[in-house]
């Protein structure tokens, strides 16, 4: 469920709060091989089954910035603002890909917002996240994502 905040100072107050976690999104191996198409990124680990099945991860694997793209779709499950004109990535502070999503895994998002510092025209928000895989142990990606949002 998403928490809206209507406006510059109301998401400033959010800064050290947590935002909960998404649904579960599923990671089809359609969805990668779209992904390899998209980048050009065709490596057999990501869409060869067959012989991703004899490979290091016994199965085939989305790629790392398949997961780290998923953040933005997850991550407007959990804020919604409203009342500003413009909002924008601004881009990462870190990212880790601790453990590989496998075709047909489900991931989801914890995130908080760690911070929220004013910029010229707009809040700028850093934001913890981790994309979580559904039964393991590490996550698929830990991260700090930063986004700028304009009155």
């Amino acid at each position: 469920m998403s928490l809206t905040v209507n406006g510059l100072d109301e998401l400033k107050k959010l800064a050290g709060s947590d935002l909960g976690t998404s649904d579960w999104i599923e990671v089809t191996q359609e969805r990668i091989d779209t992904f390899a198409d998209a980048t050009g990124d065709h490596q057999w680990i990501h869409v060869d089954p067959e012989r991703a099945e004899q490979g290091p991860f016994g199965a085939p694997i989305a790629h790392g910035y398949l997961t780290l793209s998923l953040f933005i779709p997850l991550f407007t499950e959990l804020l919604d603002v409203q009342g500003v004109t413009t909002k924008v990535n601004y881009g990462l502070n870190k990212v880790r890909f601790p453990a590989p999503v496998k075709a047909g895994s489900r991931i989801r998002l914890t995130a908080r917002l760690a911070e929220a510092e004013e910029v010229p025209g707009g809040v700028q928000i850093t934001v913890e996240g981790a994309i979580e895989i559904e039964g393991a142990a590490k996550p698929a990606a830990v991260l700090q994502s930063l986004s700028r949002f304009y009155a």
